[in-house]
């Protein structure tokens, strides 16, 4: 079974989910020592990372955001904090899941089970360069800055990634948007392509596309010799 860290300051709330996830049948390790939590959870190299936010030291929220930058996760994220807000920060963030205590039990165990299916054998964080990418989610990362893209953006740009440094054609982002391997209405995505290029600039980073005229699209600075 997956090894499971969870990360959780008050002690009766940790022991009754170490409890809850061993019966499950799960490897458990907890963080008690909350120094430089990211660090230990990254030696403990686990499947899945049961995250609080309301940590001493430093903020749930900043740990989950480190964790991504490092490649390390699924992070479900366990808070007493409903907020609609805290959710939509936490899963801007990379986290990919989110859950208010208390909890049922089977719908903890359910949510578990269904990261841990979904993340099975599938890549972690793309290095470009200049940034980094998280093709699950399409979260995109820049030092200590994050972004998450809609659907269609990170469409279009783990596409551009994954074929660096060659053009990727205009039909085929068109199949990838809209399944259909005809390349139809120029104005829609140019639409799309803009709206990514808008986003991206929240990061400095609109300039990585380059338009190729008449052919399609690729990365700035992956051109052949």
């Amino acid at each position: 079974m997956a090894r499971i860290t969870i990360v959780e300051d008050d002690l009766f709330m940790r022991e009754e989910l170490m409890d809850v996830l061993k019966k499950a049948g799960y490897e458990v390790t907890a963080i008690s020592d909350f120094h430089d939590v990211v660090a230990q959870i990254a030696a403990l190299t686990p499947g899945l990372v049961l995250l609080d936010i309301n940590l001493p030291e430093q903020s749930g929220f900043e740990v989950c955001k480190n964790l991504k930058l490092k490649g390390i996760g699924p992070i479900l994220i366990l808070t007493s904090r409903d907020k609609l807000k805290d959710e939509l920060h936490g899963l801007n963030l990379g986290a990919d899941d989110y859950l208010t205590k208390p909890c049922n039990r089977d719908r903890l165990l359910a949510r578990i089970q269904n990261l841990l299916r979904r993340f099975e054998g599938q890549p972690q964080l793309i290095d470009v360069g200049s940034f980094l990418l998280d093709p699950n989610t399409f979260t995109l990362y820049k030092g200590s800055e994050s972004l998450l893209l809609s659907a269609n953006e990170g469409r279009i740009l783990l596409a551009l990634v994954q074929n660096r440094p060659e053009i990727v054609s205009k039909s085929t982002l068109s199949e990838l948007l809209w399944g259909m391997d005809q390349y139809i209405d120029e104005n829609a995505l140019q639409v799309n392509i803009t709206r990514l290029r808008k986003t991206l600039r929240q990061l400095n980073l609109d300039h990585q596309i380059e338009t190729i005229r008449g052919k399609g699209y690729r990365l700035r600075g992956y051109m052949k010799p």
